[in-house]
C-alpha cells in the first residue's frame, strides 16, 4: 500500500516510573520510525498511566480526545508506541474507523520495504504473517489486500476472514519450510568460514554501523541517516597486516524489537553468535545512548550470544560540543575507542583495537603465523 506523505498521530503511555523526557523521547524514536516508512506526523497523544488500559490502551477519555482530532484534521492512520492486544485493536479499530498501526506493524513494514536478498524477504514475511494471524479482523484484512497480502477472494464478513486465516497459515508453513532450507545453507557457508577469525558489528539503529562497515572494508555499503537501513546481513573480507577476516554488519537493534522478526532472523543473528569478536557501535551524540547500549546488550543476552570478545566503539563524537568532544576523543580504555566514522576522528586507534584481538584469534587458528607489528 502507498503511503507516502500519508499523515499520521503517534500515541503513546508514560508508564509508572517513566519521566516527560524518556515519554518524549520514545515517541521521538517513533516518529524516526514513521517518517522512515513514509509518514508525516502532525500531533503525539501522550497519557500518563501506571499501566495501559486493557480495553483500549488508552484512557476513554484520551480516546475521544483524539477522534475528534482524527475527524476534525481528517487524519485517518494511527501508531501506536507499543503493541497492541487483539482485542485492544479492535476495539479501536471500532471506536476510530481508522488504519491503526502497532509498534511492532511499523517495524515490520519497514523490514518488508528494506529487505532485499531472498532470505531476508522470507524472513521478514514469514514475521509479519506470524504477526497478523491473531489479530485479523475484516479492517485488517482488507488493510492486509492493499498491501499485497493473502490474495483471497470470496465471502465477505467472518467467512471471509476465516479464509483469510486458513491462507495465512499455509502461507506460514510455506515460508518456514523455505526458511529453514536457506538457514541449512546459510549453516553450510559459515562452516565453510571455520578457518578465518570473524568479525561482526552490532549495535542500536542508525548508530552508525553502515558507515563503520564501509570504512573498514572500503566498500560500497549502504549507509543512511534512517532506521533499519540495514536488513540485509552484510559479509565483506578485510585483511589488516597481512591477516584476513570476515567483517559482517547485520540489523541493527532497538527497544520492543517484535520477538516473532527476531525469531524468524535467526539465521541472520547466527551472524553474530558465530562471530568470534562483536564491534559494538554506540551512538555517543544521543542524550539517550546509556539505554540504547543496554537495549543491545539485552538484545545479545536474549539470542545467547555469551563469551565474546567485545570492543566498544562509541561513535559520533564529532557532533556533540567542541570540549566534550576533545574530552571524549582522549578517553581510552582496552576495550573502547572514541570515533567519528564521518569526520575519520581517531581510526587508526580503532584499527590497532581490532588488530590487537583479531591477531590474537588468528594465532589461535594458526599457531605459527609470524606476528608482525605493521597493518
Amino acid at each position: 500500500m502507498e503511503k507516502k506523505g500519508k499523515e499520521v498521530v503517534l500515541v503513546g503511555v508514560q508508564k509508572k516510573f517513566e519521566t516527560d523526557e524518556t515519554s518524549e523521547e520514545y515517541l521521538s524514536e517513533l516518529e524516526f520510525l514513521a517518517t522512515t516508512d513514509g509518514f508525516i506526523t502532525k500531533k503525539w497523544f501522550i497519557q500518563k498511566l501506571n499501566v495501559p488500559d486493557i480495553k483500549y490502551y488508552i484512557g476513554k477519555g484520551k480516546l475521544d480526545e483524539i477522534q475528534v482530532y482524527l475527524k476534525e484534521n481528517d487524519i485517518e492512520h494511527i501508531i501506536f508506541d507499543d503493541d497492541l492486544s487483539p482485542s485492544q485493536l479492535r476495539n479501536l479499530e471500532k471506536e476510530l474507523k481508522c488504519t491503526i498501526y502497532d509498534r511492532s506493524l511499523l517495524i515490520l513494514e519497514i523490514f518488508h520495504n528494506r529487505a532485499k536478498t531472498s532470505q531476508a524477504k522470507t524472513q521478514v514475511e514469514l514475521a509479519r504473517y506470524q504477526y497478523l494471524l491473531p489479530r485479523l479482523t475484516r479492517m485488517w484484512t482488507h488493510l492486509e489486500r492493499q498491501r499485497g497480502g493473502t490474495g483471497t477472494r470470496g465471502g465477505a464478513g467472518e467467512k471471509e476472514i476465516e479464509t483469510d486465516r486458513r491462507n495465512i497459515r499455509n502461507q506460514i508453513s510455506v515460508l518456514q519450510k523455505r526458511l529453514e532450507k536457506i538457514e541449512k545453507q546459510s549453516a553450510t557457508q559459515r562452516k565453510g568460514r571455520g578457518n578465518i577469525v570473524r568479525v561482526s558489528i552490532v549495535g542500536y539503529t542508525n548508530a552508525g554501523k553502515s558507515t563503520l562497515m564501509r570504512l573498514l572494508s572500503k566498500s560500497d555499503v549502504l549507509a543512511e541517516d534512517k532506521l533499519f537501513a540495514t536488513v540485509d546481513s552484510t559479509v565483506r573480507k578485510v585483511v589488516f597486516n597481512q591477516i584476513p577476516f570476515l567483517l559482517s554488519d547485520t540489523v541493527g537493534f532497538i527497544r520492543k524489537l517484535p520477538h516473532h522478526l527476531i525469531e524468524s532472523f535467526k539465521s541472520t543473528l547466527d551472524e553474530i553468535r558465530e562471530a568470534d569478536i562483536l564491534l559494538h557501535v554506540i551512538d555517543v551524540s544521543h542524550p539517550f545512548y546509556e539505554n540504547h547500549k543496554e537495549v543491545v546488550e539485552q538484545t545479545l543476552n536474549e539470542i545467547k550470544v555469551v563469551d565474546k570478545s567485545i570492543l566498544q566503539i562509541y561513535n559520533k563524537v564529532d557532533l556533540p560540543g567542541e570540549e566534550e568532544q576533545q574530552a571524549l576523543v582522549k578517553k581510552k580504555g582496552k576495550d573502547k575507542v572514541y570515533i567519528s566514522t564521518t569526520k575519520k576522528i581517531n581510526i587508526e586507534r580503532l584499527r590497532e583495537l581490532i588488530f590487537k584481538e583479531v591477531k590474537k584469534k588468528h594465532i589461535t587458528i594458526y599457531p605459527n603465523y609470524l606476528k608482525k607489528e605493521v597493518y
